[in-house]
């Protein structure tokens, strides 16, 4: 082989390495950014899970607390009934004892 012919023999092997650094650097950047890519979707993927795992929560709770809203009301209103029924008798009650206590209090002094 002559020198000529192994110098062109390193320019070729020189010019291939400098194609394949080129390629592997293409393919570590292209990596890269996939990876990246991954991670963002990822964290918006589990962000959103997030969301969705609050708001049902938020919703779950929301429900109970109506229905044990309903419930108190259910019991207040039936306390209240009953309250109204009792101080009705014992109005009733107040009322004859004043007027007793009053037509008392005239008998007395006729």
């Amino acid at each position: 082989m002559s020198r000529t012919d192994i110098l062109s023999g390193i320019k070729q092997a020189e010019k291939d390495a400098d194609a394949l650094i080129a390629d592997a650097e293409a393919a570590r950047k292209s990596a890269i950014a996939e990876a990246r890519r991954n991670s963002v979707k990822k964290i918006q993927d589990a962000e959103a899970q997030c969301r969705s795992a609050f708001e049902s929560a938020i919703t779950t709770t929301k429900v109970k607390l109506e229905s044990e809203r309903e419930g108190l009301l259910k019991n207040g209103v039936s306390a209240a009934a009953s309250i109204e029924q009792r101080s009705t008798v014992k109005m009733q009650e107040v009322k004859d004892f004043l007027y007793k206590e009053f037509e008392r209090t005239l008998n007395v002094t006729s």
